[in-house]
């Protein structure tokens, strides 16, 4: 149960942070740098309130562009707008204004598929923590097959018949063209969007007919319903790895300053053109190793249980 509650807590909460400074923005202005925060679902800002300094990095960079950094007018007027009264910046515009600067892709453009539909994974892990605390026996198979087709009936009615799937790629492909004018390569993105998606979606329906296969037919397959959740700062860790991958190494020459394909830092600090970068776990992934912890001990509780024939 503890592992359950912090397992859904850890899903609103920030699991990663990562910050950029660099000499045009001061400490006085941006006390944590170029913040950025990282959830399963969402990349939000990480900014604290900042000075009457705020728009100096930005527009120093627009500066030293030269007359290419046109197409950042649109980000630079709506972040001159949010700098008028002096109160805050959305870091998250800022650190793709800094992305683009070197030929980076925008940072909504990484795990279109991931995001929208991790609510329904946590919601599949929910039901296996329920299924592994309920009794064996009818009253599991009766959890876990009525969970599972309420994630189903929830994720198939929202992506599908409400239009969600269609709506987030529409805005996928408009936050993509806001830095990266080519509609037709756009579309392509767009289209595998929505060909992989479903192709989670098909995936996630089967695990749920697999699973409930698996614990009628094999008791020590009831393992795995504590067992695949627990790795969840594993599946965190390998997915925020692999699209840092990914952005490192799919550089475009619409950046004003060149740099070679690199891994950007996972943990720890790092340093890429004029800029330092950090990147920490943050409280999230704390309770994401809460649940690791409390599984990994409810599991090795079970197996013993099921050698001394006493699991119920």
């Amino acid at each position: 149960m503890v592992a359950l509650v912090a397992m859904v807590a850890a899903y609103f909460a920030p699991i990663w942070w990562v910050s950029l400074t660099a000499p045009n923005y001061p400490k006085d202005a941006f006390p944590d740098g170029i913040r950025i925060h990282f959830y399963f679902d969402a990349v939000r800002n990480g900014c604290s309130a900042v000075g009457a300094n705020t728009r100096m990095g930005s527009e120093t960079m627009q500066a030293d562009m030269g007359p290419d950094s046109e197409r950042y007018n649109p980000i630079l007027d709506a972040k001159k707008d949010i700098n008028k009264d002096a109160a805050g910046l959305d870091c998250v515009h800022e650190m793709n204004t800094i992305n683009h600067y070197v030929g980076m892709f925008p940072i909504a453009t990484g795990a279109p598929v991931e995001k929208p539909l991790a609510k329904y994974f946590f919601g599949f892990f929910a039901v296996m923590l329920l299924g592994f605390m309920t009794p064996e026996g009818k009253r599991r198979m009766m959890v876990l097959s009525g969970g599972f087709a309420a994630v189903a009936a929830w994720v198939l009615i929202e992506q599908f018949a409400m239009g969600h799937l269609a709506s987030h790629v529409k805005n996928y492909m408009a936050e993509a063209a806001t830095f990266f004018n080519q509609p037709e390569r756009i579309q392509v993105w767009g289209d595998n969007v929505i060909l992989f998606t479903k192709l989670a979606i098909g995936g996630l329906i089967a695990a749920m007919v697999v699973i409930v296969a698996g614990v009628a037919k094999f008791p020590r397959f009831s393992l795995l319903l504590a067992l695949v959740p627990s790795l969840l700062p594993l599946y965190f860790l390998m997915e925020y790895a692999g699209w840092l991958w990914f952005f490192g190494h799919n550089m475009h020459p619409w950046g004003a300053f060149t740099v070679k394909p690199f891994m950007p830092t996972v943990f720890g600090e790092g340093k890429v053109a004029q800029f330092s970068t950090y990147s920490y776990p943050y409280w999230g992934y704390g309770l994401l190793m809460v649940t690791f912890v409390c599984l990994a001990l409810a599991v090795l509780l079970r197996r013993r249980q099921m050698r001394e024939g006493a699991e119920r």
